[in-house]
Order: C-alpha cells, then structure tokens, then sequence
C-alpha cells in the first residue's frame, strides 16, 4: 500500500526561508540576530562591513561586546521589553566598529518567535546614519547663519544709515550716501556668501588681503574723515588670498567688522580700526585693535554666534590661533593662520 504526503505546504516553507535568507545576506544593512539572554545567533554581511567584525568572530558571544560601556543599560531595558512582548519603535543610538571608533546607527528591533508564536529571541536591522547626522548638523549650521546673516544686516544698515546722518546736508545728500553704501555693503556681503549658496563646487577668484579688507570696510567709509585716518587703518606687505579661502577669510574679517559696527570703534563717531598683518616663517601674524570706541569692562558672558563662527574658522578651518584681549580703550585682536592654507 503506498502512502501519498502533501509536501506542498512544506516546499512552500522551505522556498519562503530560502528567499528570506537571500534577502538578509544581500542586504546592504547590518541585520543579526540575539537570544533572549543577549548571545549573538546570525551576524550577516552587512554586519560585516559596518562593524568590521567577521561572523565567525562574533556568533555566540554577548551582543553588548561592540556596545559602548555607557549603553549598556539600555540593551537590557531593549531585551525587557521584548520578553514581556512590547513594540519598540526604530531609535537612534551607538555602536562600536572593530577599529574602536564610533559608528552612528539607526535600529529597529524586533521579536523573534517560534512556530508556536513564543518569542525565542531578537532582530535588528542597523542602518549607518554618520552622513546623514552630518549633513544636519551642516544644514542647522546654516540655517543659523543665514538667521545670524540677517539680525546683522538690518543692525549694520541701521548704522549706516546713522553714519550717513552725521556728514548729510539735505535729505538728498543723506539718500545718496546711505545708496552707495549699502551698495558697499551688498558687495561685501557678496564675497562672503558665495561658500554658503553657490552649489557649483567653484572657487572664487584669488585676490589680496589689502583688497579683501578694503571690500569689507567700504560701507564704514566716511567722506569727511578721507583726510585723516578714516574708519580703518591697514599695515601689511601684499599678500595674495587663493579662491578657496576667499569667501572664508571674508568671513571673518566682515564678522570682525560687523561687531566692531554694533558694540565697538565703528559705532562711535572718532573709532577706527587699525589692522597690520606680517608674514613670518609661513605664518600669517595679523592684529586688529581698535581706538576710539566705547569704554570695555571685558568680554561678553557668553561667546555669540558671530564670534563662535570666527573661532572655527580660524582654529578649525585654517589651522591657527586667535586671541581676544578687552582693554578699556579698545579690543585687540591677534590671530595667525599658516600662509599655505591662505594661498591655494
């Protein structure tokens, strides 16, 4: 007597695993899997690459060994909630690579369940998310300098337009002035917001620190003081400024200038600003101090944004240094930056 079995069911099964296990081993993500007391089963290739451990090197060992020793808490708190059947919503956290530097993830966590439907165990799909919290910390950055960007704008143009009011004669005259310039300081602010908006990767034309500075200072220029000393005195040998660093030095020289405009020499009507740079073994020394402002009792309690941008520019971007010293009589400023980061 022959006995006839319906393995459709069965092929089914197998087919289903076969498909599922194709899809774990190709995927581009980190998946693996742990028992309910946290040793690791399966590890797949995605694991491999984002962790820089091998299958063979982790399979049966505690999944809080490539855990940070500060989040250890939380895999077990994970581990709880999945024993007593809760929902785990996706998270954002950190892991170890085999190198000991840090790898930024976004998990998912999932039960495991056998045929009977008991939880034997857990998932996890790890997602590497390094670039994408980078690319919105870059984008909170600019937003903030755009917003910072415009506080300033209206508080300069206020000043200019007052600046104006002291050499006007007639309203035809103030118009005039305070036309030319916030043209002045349309073109400054021009050279200053080509790194931030232009998407095209160009760099922009090379130029001299005289010409850079004097771009920058041409909104504070008085007229009726041309045959004195002006807003701003500049000492220093030519120095040429590459197109990549353009738009960079620009920036701190047009924040060093906004400020001085807002709380120091620029806002008072003698101030004036004396800016002398020297090049010494492949160092640029530049000083900036400024005369005739507003008496200073120290520096601000909290560092602004302004000044914050400035010192990760000078110290993050070009390598150098920058001080602050707050006399009574006026601020000086002392930064050096190595000339090669200038020139190219």
């Amino acid at each position: 007597m022959n006995t006839l079995i319906d393995i459709t069911e069965r092929k089914r099964s197998e087919q289903f695993e076969k498909r599922l296990a194709s899809i774990v081993k190709s995927s581009e993500d980190a998946i693996l899997s742990a028992s309910l007391d946290g040793i690791i089963k399966t590890w797949n290739p995605g694991a491999e690459r984002l962790f820089g451990y091998m299958a063979e090197e982790v399979i049966g060992k505690p999944v809080t060994f490539y855990i940070p020793m500060d989040r250890h808490d939380e895999e077990s708190n994970i581990l709880s909630r999945i024993r007593r059947g809760e929902r785990i919503d996706p998270y954002e956290t950190v892991r170890r690579h085999k190198d000991g530097s840090l790898v930024e993830v976004s998990l998912t966590v999932s039960p495991v369940k056998n045929a009977e439907g008991t939880i034997i165990g857990v998932s996890k799909i790890a997602r590497e998310i390094t670039e994408r919290r980078r690319a919105q910390e870059q984008q909170n950055l600019l937003l903030r300098e755009m917003s910072h960007r415009v506080k300033n704008l209206f508080a300069v143009a206020s000043g200019l337009v007052t600046l104006s009011a002291r050499s006007a004669r007639t309203p035809a005259d103030l118009a005039e002035a305070v036309r030319e310039r916030l043209g002045a300081l349309a073109r400054a602010h021009g050279l200053t917001r080509s790194g931030l908006i232009n998407g095209n990767g160009k760099p922009c034309q090379d130029t001299t620190l005289h010409a850079l500075v004097q771009t920058i200072f041409a909104p504070y220029v008085d007229p009726e003081r041309i045959k004195g000393h002006g807003f701003f005195i500049i000492t220093g040998p030519c120095l040429q400024i590459g197109g990549n660093a353009v738009t960079s030095i620009a920036l701190v020289v047009h924040e060093l200038a906004t400020n001085a405009a807002k709380y120091g020499a620029l806002s008072s009507p003698g101030g004036y600003i004396h800016i002398d740079w020297s090049v010494k073994k492949d160092e640029l020394l530049l000083t900036w101090k400024e005369h005739g402002g507003p008496s200073l009792d120290g520096p601000a309690e909290h560092e602004g944004f302004g000044s914050s941008l400035v010192r990760r520019l000078v110290t993050g971007l070009f390598g150098g240094q920058l001080s602050y010293d707050w006399k009574p009589k006026g601020l000086i400023i002392r930064l050096s930056v190595p000339v090669e980061r200038l020139t190219t």
